[in-house]
């Protein structure tokens, strides 16, 4: 649950689409975890009389990948069959068809006979013509944001909140390094049957809960700009406001939302996330779009980078006989340059790509151009976590 990789494995899956007025795109990346947990569910489209609704999801497996690889594939059918749903009341649906979901997954084979161990955080969307359904269960989080800003967010399910601390505590468990009984970091989780095996309380009373929280928001289409869900490993190091102001900024730069989710994972990574990495962006018709000015405003960036850096490799050539660690301190002056226009929320870890490319080409003879990997502890320190 905790090994890493010599190296983080940047390869990603994207996946994008367009419908009902919507477009979304997707990234995901292993990072530096030994095995990729994360799962995900896009579809633009559902069936019969809901030709008009979408549904998005990200699920953060721990201790293995089955759980979360199941309710991917699952959790959109179980709320579907709800009779909660029949009678459209959706909220009781969604919350109903997480109950039903881990009420089945645990006489899964592998699962009942507890070879298998693992659980899953999942949050979900159902985008209507009208609302917006929101479901949280664990630490992954979905945020809405309107004119650059976030205006809703979930809410973490943490064993150290004073209600989920009460009811792991009456349920006979305990709160240690802010785990449960000081293993499991959330407090919420789909699978993880292990902590729920309290005889005479319900699956809500048990050490950790399958029950999400579940939020409607009215939809304002002149207003509403995007909407995210990711899972911690890009919380862990953007708030909400900066992931925010982040994606509007790069939507001013670009249309391609597999580009700009790629973008968003990646400077997640150079701002010191070890965990997996999910996001899908679903982009309303609010959003902001391609703007000339952005656009020239980010190329100038560039250069004004690219001289900078140039100037530091330039006096720093031939004065450090040990080359291992000569591009973070490199980029640790440029950090203390203070550069104005950089991307909001992103920051220089933004740029990490480029500033990669200009270094390579200084330095054609260095081969591994990784090497900002090795030393990815004092890169984040100095680009920032926000």
């Amino acid at each position: 649950m905790g090994a890493f990789l010599n190296k983080p494995e940047t390869k990603k899956y994207n996946e994008n689409g367009e419908g009902n007025g919507l477009r979304y795109g997707v990234a995901s990346m292993q990072g530096w975890r030994v095995e990729m947990e994360d799962a995900h569910h896009a579809q633009l489209t559902l069936n019969g009389t809901l030709s008009d609704w979408s549904y998005f999801a990200v699920f953060d497996g721990h201790a293995g990948a089955r759980v979360s690889a199941h309710c991917a594939d699952n959790l959109l059918e179980s709320i579907l069959q709800t009779e909660e749903f029949r009678r459209d009341d959706i909220t009781e649906a969604i919350r109903a068809g997480f109950l039903d979901l881990d009420k089945k997954m645990r006489e899964l084979p592998e699962l009942s006979n507890g070879e298998e161990k693992s659980g899953s955080t999942a949050v979900c969307a159902f985008v209507s013509p009208k609302q917006i359904y929101i479901a949280n269960c664990g630490d992954s989080r979905a945020v809405l944001a309107r004119n650059g800003a976030p205006i809703f967010a979930t809410r973490d399910h943490k064993p150290e909140l004073p209600s989920e601390k009460s009811r792991i505590v009456q349920a006979g468990g305990s709160v240690m390094i802010q785990r449960v009984n000081g293993s499991l970091a959330v407090s919420r989780a789909l699978g993880d049957y292990e902590y729920k095996k309290v005889m005479g309380r319900g699956p809500c009373e048990q050490l950790v809960s399958p029950e999400p929280e579940v939020s409607v928001h009215e939809r304002l289409d002149s207003e509403d700009e995007f909407l995210v869900l990711a899972c911690d490993g890009v919380w862990d190091v953007m708030s909400n406001k900066a992931l925010c102001a982040y994606v509007h900024s790069l939507l001013q730069l670009t249309d391609d939302l597999v580009a700009i989710t790629n973008q968003v994972i990646d400077t997640c990574l150079y701002k010191g996330s070890k965990d997996n990495m999910s996001i899908v962006l679903v982009v309303f018709p609010a959003a902001p779009k391609p703007d000339p000015e952005a656009q020239r405003a980010d190329r100038e960036l560039d250069e004004t980078l690219r001289q900078r850096l140039t100037v530091l490799l330039e006096q720093s050539a031939g004065q450090e006989e040990d080359t291992s660690n000569h591009f973070s301190h490199v980029l640790k002056e440029l950090v203390k340059e203070k550069i104005p226009g950089l991307p909001p929320g992103g920051g220089l870890a933004a740029k990490q790509a480029l500033l990669d490319k200009i270094y390579r080409e200084f330095y054609p003879d260095h081969t591994d151009s990784s090497e900002k990997f090795d030393c990815q502890a004092e890169l984040a320190d100095a680009f920032g976590a926000n």
